[in-house]
């Protein structure tokens, strides 16, 4: 801070930050604005097409179908994983439970198996298996994780003093659950809730492989049939409302109660409650679980690399498409992070509404399914930049749209531990804007960049949608040949592919669950 006197009083000046604020915010405004072109083309879509036109598309029999199954799979799947994920983040954080930490790793563990490998292992199991009930199967034991995950960890967090109160006024203890636990865990429920109910509604490997009929199948059926008609651009607005919907409810169901403790102190460590008895049942829903989510596919795996032998181990075709993969998550990643910097600086430096409403922008564009942003840049590129059709560029955008988030969390939470008058330091020494800021922030963020840019690079590996509809000619990642495979009936040559991905998915699965336990100092 620097002062002067003026009219005998003393006027303290703002601190000057070191970045040339103006232009942070054109950046941010032009990536929410590229980031927003799915959005836009829907709208468009639908206001091209006409009412006559898009009314005739969209009230027809197949969208009802489609609707029904829609509706039907989160009805059934997001209740399910709700539960599950509870009772498991009780069982390993408040419980007497032996080996708590290693049941809570094979808890989130499933995230490293994408949910299009999940499919083919129980497929590979059971030919039949497919329809509603086998998508509800396959989803809880794919998606379940992103409940537990942030539940458990609120757990963790719970102040049990309250939990004393509640018992001390006569309440039982399913009662205190009911009545004091649940509603502290209410944020954590619909934010896990939210994020398996777009993944529902995004994903199309999975349900594909089973034969059950969603919205995200049959725009890519009609993708690949007549290349982005008014069909399937009738079905990608349902599908867009679907997931606004999804938003709005998960919105109201937040509410906008206060979660935080008030009070001076700190919270009492959490009380371990003994199971007793209940012991045996809670290591067979583990076991359950874990076979179900975790089993499956490494027998499915197993199986078919045995059966396959050494021939199905391609050497070069292997490591091409591992080169390809690795060099679209390596340049994917660092584009993604790169461009989430000004809006992160903007969030920690200059929060204001401008800049939240350009966060929520980036919220709401990642929100959208893979099929309609591809879809987006398909039909922008071939009728506007022609050139730019199936390049590298445009695949990297589809990314930047999709898994922006994911980099500005890890990157937001990096630069807030960076104090600014490290910048205004460096500038007083005579360095520029941007040397300053990269010398001081940047190197000091650079663990949370880092870490944004694996998630992101994480997401990038496992999609497969963008992928199909965007990549050059000839590019072939490790999820495209996976997927060629499975088309093709080879499950045996598409074991190599599935294992590579789990492999190389696992790191960074036990890389959250670490990030999980730190939250609360465990």
């Amino acid at each position: 801070m620097k002062s002067v006197v003026e009219t005998g009083h003393l006027s303290i000046s703002r601190p000057r930050l070191a970045v040339d604020v103006p232009w942070t915010i054109l950046i941010a405004i032009v990536v929410a604005f590229l980031a927003l072109l799915p959005f836009c083309f829907v709208v468009w879509a639908g206001i091209e097409t006409g009412w006559e036109a898009a009314s005739h598309l969209i009230f027809r029999a197949r969208v009802g179908d489609l609707m029904v199954n829609t509706v039907l799979l989160i009805l059934f799947t997001v209740p399910i994983c709700i539960i599950l994920s509870v009772t498991l983040a009780w069982l390993t954080e408040r419980t007497d439970l032996p080996a708590a930490r290693l049941w809570s790793w094979l808890a989130i563990a499933p995230l490293a198996v994408p949910a299009f490998v999940h499919s083919y292992a129980w497929v590979g199991l059971w030919p039949s298996f497919n329809g509603l009930p086998a998508g509800i199967a396959i989803s809880v034991v794919a998606y379940f994780p992103f409940v537990y995950l942030p539940v458990s960890a609120a757990t963790r967090l719970l102040d049990p003093a309250l939990e004393d109160c509640a018992e001390s006024l006569g309440l039982n203890r399913f009662a205190v659950f009911r009545r004091v636990v649940l509603p502290q865990l209410r944020l954590a429920i619909c934010g896990g809730a939210l994020l398996v109910g777009l993944h529902l509604l995004a994903e199309y490997g999975l349900y594909a492989m089973i034969r059950f009929d969603t919205f995200t199948t049959a725009i890519m059926d009609q993708f690949q049939s007549t290349y982005s008609g008014a069909a399937a651009n009738m079905l990608a607005v349902v599908l867009v409302f679907c997931c606004i919907l999804l938003l709005f409810l998960e919105a109201r169901l937040r509410g906008k109660g206060r979660n935080a403790r008030v009070g001076s102190g700190v919270a009492a460590r959490n009380r371990t409650v003994p199971l007793g008895r209940w012991k045996y049942p809670a290591f067979a829903l583990f076991i359950t679980v874990s076979a179900f989510s975790l089993g499956v596919p490494a027998l499915t795996l197993g199986h078919w690399l045995i059966a396959g032998g050494a021939g199905v181990w391609k050497v070069g075709t292997i490591g091409l498409a591992l080169w390809q993969t690795m060099e679209i998550c390596l340049i994917g990643g660092i584009v993604v992070t790169a461009a989430a910097v000004p809006i992160a600086w903007l969030s920690v430096r200059r929060p204001t509404r401008a800049s939240g409403l350009l966060e929520k922008c980036y919220y709401l564009a990642s929100s959208m399914p893979g099929v309609v942003v591809a879809l987006a840049l398909v039909t922008v590129t071939v009728r506007v930049i022609l050139p730019f059709y199936q390049t590298v560029t445009t695949i990297v955008l589809a990314y930047v749209v999709m898994f922006l988030p994911r980099a500005l969390v890890s990157l937001r939470a990096g630069i807030a531990k960076v104090p600014v008058e490290l910048e205004q330091a460096a500038a007083s020494l005579g360095r520029s804007p941007a040397r300053a800021l990269w010398s001081t922030t940047v190197r000091l963020a650079a663990p949370g960049a880092a870490a944004g840019a694996s998630l992101a690079a994480l997401g990038i590996m496992n999609e497969l949608t963008a992928a199909q509809m965007l990549a050059p000619n000839g590019t072939r990642t490790l999820a495209m040949a996976f997927w060629a495979m499975t088309n093709e009936i080879d499950y045996a040559g598409a074991a190599p592919y599935a294992l590579l991905m789990v492999l190389f998915s696992l790191p960074m699965t036990f890389l959250l669950h670490n990030q999980s336990r730190k939250i609360s100092g465990r």
